[in-house]
């Protein structure tokens, strides 16, 4: 019984893998600005081509 106690409460305390979460979600939240980023600059990008190929 009390190694089980044990076991739970190091589980508890066990910090090693925050390191990781918090990496993944800053990787994730800076693809998701980057996608927002790039769709907003592809509508802009294609009307430029269209632009330039509307006057040839």
């Amino acid at each position: 019984m009390n190694a089980t106690k044990q076991l739970l409460k190091n589980l508890l305390n066990d910090e090693s893998g925050q390191d990781l979460i918090e990496y993944a979600l800053i990787a994730a939240l800076i693809a998701l600005g980057a996608i927002v980023a790039m769709q907003s600059l592809s509508g802009k990008i294609a009307n430029e081509f269209n632009s330039v190929g509307n006057s040839l």
